[in-house]
């Protein structure tokens, strides 16, 4: 998977430069967040409750000599969030999601159209410690859009997208405590974390 998604960014940035029409914009959203961790107990997953949390960031529209195609990047200033208990489960990122999107005109109105394609996030804080347990992030991760979307008179776009993490986004640990000082004796891993999100978003195109 990972190979064909190198593939693809590799054919479009190739595909982009000479003949690419660009439109710049400004994108921002809500995302919400559903944690699953690998290995849990079935009573610690279901006790994690999703949350929505935002993104906004420049983005960029590039139309393709080729009808109907083009490409959608962005640079997101991305925060999601978890409940568990009392505690939130919090992550702040960078997120560069580059979409393929394949568009039908309905007439000089509106464009409808579907797109897919990877998203590279860089962790920029979050994580908890929360007493006999922590989240701990990975500096870096990688997931995948699939989503739908319209553009109304050139200008406003509206999309909604699902966004699955294709490897771990963290990992959640728990601390077993000394019964008589409190501190803490051992460090077990109760599994690796992915935060996928259902995403909705506008942007204005310039």
């Amino acid at each position: 998977m990972k190979k064909f998604i190198t593939l693809i960014v590799m054919a479009v940035a190739l595909a982009m430069p000479s003949q690419a029409q660009i439109k710049w914009g400004i994108m921002g959203g809500l995302n919400m967040s559903n944690i699953s961790i690998k290995d849990a107990a079935a009573d610690y997953q279901g006790a994690i409750k999703s949350r929505a949390g935002f993104f906004i960031g420049p983005t960029a529209r590039f139309t393709l000599p080729i009808v109907g195609l083009g490409v959608d990047a962005s640079a997101l200033y991305d925060q999601r969030e978890g409940k568990a208990g009392d505690e939130t489960i919090k992550s702040q990122s960078i997120q560069v999601p580059i979409n393929v999107r394949y568009g039908v005109g309905l007439g000089s109105l509106a464009e409808v159209f579907a797109f897919a394609g990877p998203q590279f996030g860089f962790n920029l804080g979050g994580g908890k410690d929360y007493g006999v347990g922590e989240w701990t992030l990975k500096s870096s991760n990688l997931s995948l859009n699939v989503g739908v979307g319209a553009t109304v008179l050139k200008h406003l776009q509206a999309k909604i997208n699902y966004n699955f993490a294709l490897g771990k986004t963290g990992e959640v640990d728990v601390k077993e405590l000394d019964g008589i000082t409190g501190a803490v004796k051992a460090v077990k891993t109760l599994g690796s974390a992915k935060m996928n999100a259902w995403q909705v978003s506008v942007a204005y195109l310039f």
